[in-house]
């Protein structure tokens, strides 16, 4: 079974794994997250001027949720491509993609130059960002995971994880220091474009970096095995065999072998998605229009928490390696449901600490579930259909989760003046997740390069793996 591509890597060579994918999906993350803190602060104002001051909001919100659209289109071309060719060439390609909408943002004319056109044009590269990023956060997950072994895999493959922290702080914190030293009308005519034509520095950082390292060896010892497979039905009649799904059609064979993992994908992401931009996206419409709070102040909260958040997301991520992964994501999935009140009662006061504490703890909550997540999508399936399940699993519930979270916020903040609904939206999620998560497996003894590869052919027994975690996944 090539045991020697499955040892785990020189500690050197997997810190520069790691920190290969974690510069990527920083990057990836600071480009979604820099757009989003522009939606609510300052893209109302320069595409939707013409707009009652919260429709405006709404309707740049609504571009921000077209991107999610993107993703699962994204996942399913990433995820099919790097089931057959490899995780390094499409994180590649993702980068490129990423950060070339980013850059070409900052270039865009406003409303007040080109009319309708300067709108249709952000939403034109909103969907090249959303695709991209459908694409991205699998390969970069599974390049950790497969590289690395299983008593560690929830703390290393964590790290990609907190790119997503990383990538909020860099995208906050450009933000906040441009208006801190620009006026309003100066950050609204020119200063706004800044942070986006920035991001053609960091793809030049990132492709430096991800361009050094190697394939997955889980990835190329599964290659092997199919090249050997082939070549074997061809000395014994002649022909190639046609009837490896695996190999052929990733996504078929996926949603055939897979389609219970790939709810549960779904389901887990739910409170983890929606959540997340509540607190770090809608935070800064509540903030400024309900409890009175500056732009400045509450972009300052939303910096300080990304940064505990980046802190505690590889402590979770190690927990989750000596208690399971489920655990470890029932109690981020339950701490947050039973935050959103003190949550928005702290935002109510509009002093900076509570505010900041509001903040700070539902991102340490959401962190328990964000951590364990990486290894615990990839764990759930084989080698050649993982990047495929474990996009398609998280980049589609990211359409019901996270694409309409602020928009759905907002709209419930005009309609009924208070946060109650808010609240109870993400209570509702939470529950969804803890039924999700519930009904799973533990995952956290499963040897990648033994979740059986072709589902036709068992995989071998593992010391690690008794029970149901023996099966051919």
């Amino acid at each position: 079974m090539a045991a020697s591509a499955t040892a785990p890597p020189p500690p050197a060579n997997l810190k520069r794994i790691v920190a290969a994918s974690l510069i990527g999906t920083t990057i990836e993350w600071y480009d979604f997250f820099l757009y989003g803190s522009a939606a609510a602060l300052v893209f109302n104002k320069v595409f939707f001027p013409d707009s009652d001051p919260l429709v405006g909001t709404l309707l740049s919100f609504l571009t921000y949720a077209v991107g999610f659209a993107a993703r699962p289109l994204g996942a399913l071309v990433f995820g099919h491509y790097g089931d057959r060719l490899g995780r390094k060439k499409l994180l590649v390609l993702s980068l490129l993609l990423m950060g070339g909408a980013t850059f070409a943002i900052g270039l865009l004319p406003t409303h007040a130059m080109v009319g309708s056109a300067a709108p249709v044009l952000l939403t034109v590269l909103r969907l090249v960002q959303g695709f991209a990023l459908g694409g991205e956060w699998g390969g970069a997950v599974l390049l950790v995971s497969e590289h690395g072994d299983a008593r560690r895999r929830g703390f290393w493959a964590s790290w990609p994880q907190t790119g997503a922290p990383a990538g909020q702080l860099l995208a906050t914190g450009v933000l906040s220091l441009l208006t801190a030293l620009l006026s309003d009308s100066a950050f609204e005519t020119w200063g706004w474009r800044i942070p986006f034509l920035l991001s053609g520095v960091l793809v030049i950082v990132g492709l430096w970096i991800r361009l050094s390292v190697d394939e997955s060896p889980v990835f190329k010892a599964a290659l092997a095995r199919a090249e050997a497979r082939k070549q074997a039905a061809l000395a014994e009649d002649g022909t190639a065999r046609d009837g490896d799904t695996a190999e052929k059609a990733p996504l078929v064979a996926v949603l055939r072998h897979h389609w219970r993992d790939i709810l549960v994908a779904m389901g887990a992401r739910m409170a983890e998605n929606i959540s997340y931009y509540v607190i770090t996206a809608f935070i800064l419409v509540y903030a400024t229009t309900s409890a009175g709070v500056s732009k400045q102040t509450a972009l300052n909260a939303v910096l300080i928490g990304s940064a505990v958040h980046f802190a505690v997301i590889p402590a979770w991520g190690a927990l989750s390696d000596r208690i399971g992964r489920k655990p470890v994501y029932l109690m981020g999935a339950a701490g947050v449901g039973l935050w959103m009140f003190p949550f928005f009662s702290l935002i109510d006061t509009g002093t900076f600490g509570n505010l900041l504490l509001a903040v700070t703890v539902g991102l340490v909550l959401h962190g328990a579930m964000y951590a364990p997540q990486a290894a615990f999508f990839s764990e759930m399936f084989a080698t050649r259909m993982r990047y495929s399940g474990a996009s398609i699993g998280a980049q589609f519930a990211s359409v019901a989760a996270g694409a309409p979270a602020p928009l759905i916020a907002t709209a419930l903040l005009a309609k009924y003046d208070n946060s109650t609904p808010v609240a109870l939206y993400v209570i509702a999620a939470a529950v969804l997740t803890l039924v999700a998560v519930g009904v799973a497996q533990e995952t956290r003894h499963r040897d990648l390069d033994r979740i059986g590869a072709d589902p036709t052919e068992p995989a071998e027994p593992s010391p690690e793996r008794t029970g149901a975690d023996a099966r051919s996944v």
